[in-house]
């Protein structure tokens, strides 16, 4: 069951709103294996520093329809925090489990995490969540006269106990994930020492980002699912651009509406490599009927991480999913229309992500002279990008086309050509 709150939009759009948030509600539930919707309601709520979230009459009259609906094991309220008060008055008098967006998310994050890297972060952004419970244990024992019992002579209340080993569990937390953002940097350094660029795809949850990057890489081991926060762990796939130069395609965690602040600060080491890109594709599910608030979203979220304006100016915006639309026009100037599935407009976007690519490295496309004789080629190979290579047996030599980089440039003219 779950009963979600309008948001404070202007009369004449609020019933599509509303419309959409609760559908984006049930497809979070969804999402949970076993996991499905009884009922649902759309009901006002109080403003978000009101103690309890509904009114006496609303609240009555959930709670009655509650106890008269079979089936319900479980409350979804559609906000992205209860308060430790709202969540035990729920739960006492509906008698069930009651989840806000926070505890639901994570529950689906909980669900979708494969490395260790993503279970620590988990655990992390659980830590709000049990500080919560352990606030309505005090208040439940302050009301039983409890709440002052001391441990074992330690000088300690058990809350107080409770609180240490949590505060510890948390430091020990916040630990390993600094080993891991360190080993994060040293990788992304060693990517960077290759000169690999890295183009990072983002986009709303179930926009196609995975699909996307199975297209363009040709990765077999790239298994997309249909479902909101498929892509937990942010993975690293090799493609190549129409000039052979590799770039690597990092997928990362998809956004949401109103994804509960300190989720985003949980997953932040993994949320750094964005920063980090020499290019963002940001896709965009244009059959779904929330594309533009879901645009607005991305963008205010990349905006509060602080993204490089290099990067937000940069950026490409694709338009996927038209095999779901007749006859798609793309209405905004600068973006590319594909269908990741059916890998219709793969070639105009690796096209354009090799020019942004060749201009925001600062790479040079150069025509080099090599003696057939020497080195040369062989090095070229090896330290850039050959595109094409024109022999001229008689004089034992070839032009040769290549994107290198500056640095590369000058070590390749330092070691053939001399100071």
């Amino acid at each position: 069951f779950m009963a979600a709150p309008p948001a404070a939009t202007p009369h004449t759009q609020l019933a599509f709103a509303l419309s959409l948030m609760m559908a984006e509600a049930v497809g979070l539930v969804n999402t949970l294996d076993n996991w499905r919707v009884v009922d649902k309601i759309i009901m006002s709520t109080k403003t978000p520093e009101k103690k309890r979230i509904f009114g006496k009459g609303n609240f009555q009259s959930l709670t009655e329809k509650i106890g008269q609906t079979a089936g319900i094991t479980a409350v979804f309220v559609n906000v992205e925090r209860l308060s430790p008060l709202s969540e035990r008055e729920f739960e006492e008098a509906w008698g069930v489990k009651v989840f806000d967006r926070y505890s639901v998310v994570l529950h689906i994050f909980r669900c979708n995490a494969r490395t260790k890297e993503a279970k620590l972060q988990i655990s992390l952004a659980e830590i709000p969540l049990l500080r919560s419970r352990l606030k309505n244990e005090m208040a439940n024992l302050d009301q039983q006269g409890g709440g002052s019992r001391y441990i074992g002579g330690s000088g300690e209340t058990l809350i107080e106990v409770q609180q240490r080993l949590l505060k510890e569990r948390e430091m020990k937390i916040r630990s390993a994930l600094e080993k891991l953002r360190r080993k994060r940097h040293l990788l992304r350094s060693q990517r960077k020492h290759k000169e690999f660029p890295i183009v990072s795809v983002l986009g709303y949850t179930n926009c196609g980002k995975t699909t996307l990057i199975k297209a363009l890489t040709g990765d077999n081991g790239l298994q997309p699912r249909n479902q909101l926060f498929a892509t937990l762990d942010v993975t690293v796939h090799a493609g190549q651009l129409p000039s052979h130069m590799t770039v690597l395609y990092v997928d990362t965690i998809g956004f949401l509406s109103q994804l509960p602040h300190q989720l985003i600060d949980s997953f932040s080491a993994t949320l750094e490599d964005i920063k980090h890109s020499d290019l963002l594709v940001h896709v965009r599910d244009i059959s779904h009927p929330e594309m533009v608030n879901q645009k607005v979203n991305v963008l205010s979220v990349l905006k509060n991480m602080q993204i490089p304006d290099r990067l937000m100016s940069s950026m490409i915006e694709v338009h996927n999913k038209i095999d779901l639309i007749d006859n798609y026009q793309c209405p905004e100037p600068n973006t590319l229309a594909i269908s990741a599935l059916e890998e219709r407009g793969l070639g105009e976007l690796r096209k354009a992500v090799e020019a942004e690519i060749v201009n925001s490295t600062e790479k040079h496309i150069l025509d080099l002279t090599v003696d057939l004789s020497t080195p040369q080629l062989s090095w070229l190979y090896k330290e850039a990008t050959v595109q094409d290579v024109q022999v001229n047996a008689d004089e034992g030599s070839a032009v040769v086309k290549v994107i290198i980089s500056a640095a590369a440039y000058g070590h390749y003219k330092k070691v053939f050509t001399g100071p």
